[in-house]
Order: C-alpha cells, then structure tokens, then sequence
C-alpha cells in the first residue's frame, strides 16, 4: 500500500481576505475559491447549519496546499488564542524562503509579529517564529550559504 501523502493543511480564520492578503504577501498562489453549505457539509463537519468560504493556497509547483476556510455558521464565539511553542496540537507552519528578513518586513505590514529575533541555527539556517493572522504560527528559516 502507498504511504499517504498530505493534502492540504486547514486553518479557520475569521479575516479570510487579511489572511489570504498575508499568504499571497509570503508568496502563496490562490489556487481556488469556494462557498460550502449544505447537508453533506454539515455530516463531514459534524455541525449544523454550516456557511463556510475557502481559499486554497499553494506554492507554485508544490503539491500540498493550505485550505483558509472562514465559518459565517456557526461562529466559533471564543475568537483566536494566541499560544506559545509548546501548547498541545498543531502549532506551527514552517516555510523555507530567500531572504528572511525581507519576508519578515514584508509580513510585518499584516501585522505578523515576531516572538523574539531572527537566529542563526548552527550556520545551517537563519530561523524564526512569528504570529501570523489570528495568531496563527509561521516558522521562517533561510538556508545559509
């Protein structure tokens, strides 16, 4: 049997368009949109009423995408909760870029925050976290030579 390959990672946002502004911004293509509702949506979510948009994004020529869905229904009332590194769950996106400190300028203008500096990691890579949209993690690292 072949080994599963990965689809595409979900993020729920309440901003879809600042969202997908700051991903296109990181270098991201809009590869699709769509509005999803209905009885089939509501069985898969296991939620009632479901009103959701999604964007695609992809790299150009790579194979996983991400999926940023916004829910109209039900809304999820308790907003986005920023947490640290090391909180249980899926915590962080990592990107490999060229010239890291650009993208981090350039990301800044969308508000991404850094949770410290840029580092040198073993003179393999230029590294760091960020805060993305709605407190999303963003791992940037730049090869070194």
């Amino acid at each position: 049997m072949k080994p599963p390959s990965i689809n595409h990672i979900g993020i729920i946002v309440n901003d879809l368009d600042a969202a997908t502004a700051f991903f296109v911004d990181l270098g991201l293509e809009v590869q699709g949109e769509a509005d999803l509702s209905g009885e089939i949506v509501d069985r898969i979510t296991a939620l009632d009423g479901v009103q959701s948009s999604i964007v695609f994004l992809g790299a150009p020529g790579a194979g996983t995408s991400i999926e940023l869905a916004r829910f109209t229904t039900p809304v999820d009332e308790r907003g986005p909760r920023p947490e640290p590194a090391n909180a249980l769950g899926i915590r962080h996106i990592s990107f490999l870029v060229e010239d890291i400190e650009a993208v981090v300028a350039k990301l800044q203008t969308h508000g991404a925050q850094l949770f410290n500096e840029i580092h040198n990691y073993e003179n393999i890579y230029k590294t760091c976290y960020i805060h993305g949209p709605e407190g999303i993690i963003i791992e940037l690292s730049e090869q070194i030579g």
